[in-house]
């Protein structure tokens, strides 16, 4: 296992690499950032499907100047971890579940051993949607969650009932290691960016395909019937109003207002249900807010900077209580926490 960089996405200073073994034996690359020595906490970031821990280079930066500790992590199947086929590109699992085993392994050999308290995590679509089920499972390791356009459900999918089915049904006749229908191994990071749904933002999109170019053992293609079958599943278990009200830890949900991969409404609905829950849209983001514009993620730091033990100022207010702007509009801005 190693580190790539780029001149472009150069390793933030301080990196150190940790491989961890799961319960089940699988492999899975980590990275540790010990920060300062009076360090906030930890932050873990946890990437979203077909992503690597080099693609949050700039937002572990970000992080490690507002004194956190950061972990983050390459979930099985992608990144340089463990792949469960022999053809790499295939980022296949059978059931979401084994996602929460790489967590047990960087919750027992990195947080505990290595990473002050509080713990914090910032997941990104499937990383946010595997944090929310630990959460409601009540396994949660950590103090705050803060949730980056997750998979809750999928954008405009026509036919839902129908796709469903049809996944299910090719993986119980033995299909689930094979790509979806149309789908191949080629990374999402090498379409062209005219071609993206991903963000608006040309420099820093290119800064993740020079990656993947660099070092294409990175990238993993379409997903597998499996994986798509797993998620199904875990989708619809968020359709049930009961799951996000038992849902105990809090969670700061961030949407993009120009979504294309999952649906903004569906996130807005179960971000509505929670007890601990708050909720805000970016305008105009499209899915990945921390490859967005900086005039874009601005708005998502104030909200992350409110949320987590940090600065809290009356822009930062206003959009976590979009329900009493007069209110926010008065708040004077507060010291940094120290």
């Amino acid at each position: 296992m190693e580190i790539f960089a780029t001149p472009e996405n150069p390793v933030p200073e301080g990196a150190s690499l940790c491989g961890l073994t799961t319960s089940d034996g699988a492999h899975v690359r980590a990275v540790r950032w010990a920060g300062p020595m009076q360090a906030r906490g930890t932050v873990v970031v946890l990437p979203g499907r077909a992503e690597f821990i080099e693609k949050y280079f700039e937002v572990i930066s970000e992080l490690l100047a507002r004194g956190f500790a950061v972990v983050a992590m390459d979930w099985r199947g992608q990144g340089l971890s463990e792949r469960q086929l022999r053809n790499k590109r295939k980022g296949h699992i059978d059931d979401f579940e084994v996602y929460e085993r790489d967590l047990a392994a960087l919750r027992e050999q990195v947080l505990e051993a290595l990473c002050p308290r509080p713990w914090f995590a910032l997941g990104h679509c499937m990383g946010a949607a595997i944090l929310i089920s630990q959460a409601r499972a009540g396994r949660s390791p950590f103090a705050r969650i803060v949730a980056t356009s997750p998979m809750i459900d999928l954008y405009r999918l026509k036919f839902k009932t129908g796709a469903r089915m049809l996944v299910e049904t090719l993986d119980i006749i033995g299909f689930g290691g094979a790509y979806i229908p149309g789908g191949n191994g080629r990374s999402l990071f090498l379409t062209p960016f005219a071609e993206t749904v991903l963000t608006s933002d040309e420099a820093r999109y290119e800064r993740s395909v020079a990656v993947v170019k660099a070092a294409p053992e990175l990238g993993i293609g379409d997903p597998t019937i499996g994986w798509a079958n797993a998620a199904f599943r875990l989708m619809r278990q968020f359709e049930n109003a009961d799951y996000a009200r038992r849902t105990l830890t809090p969670i700061l949900i961030i949407a993009a207002g120009a979504d294309r991969v999952v649906s903004t409404p569906a996130t807005e609905l179960f971000a509505s249900r929670l007890k601990a829950g708050r909720f805000i849209t970016i305008p105009s983001a499209r899915h990945d807010i921390l490859l967005e514009r900086d005039e874009l993620r601005s708005l998502f730091w104030a909200a992350f900077d409110a949320f987590i033990p940090g600065t809290r100022d009356a822009v930062a207010e206003a959009l976590l209580n979009p329900a009493r702007p007069r209110r926010a509009r008065r708040l004077r801005p507060r010291a940094p926490a120290s």
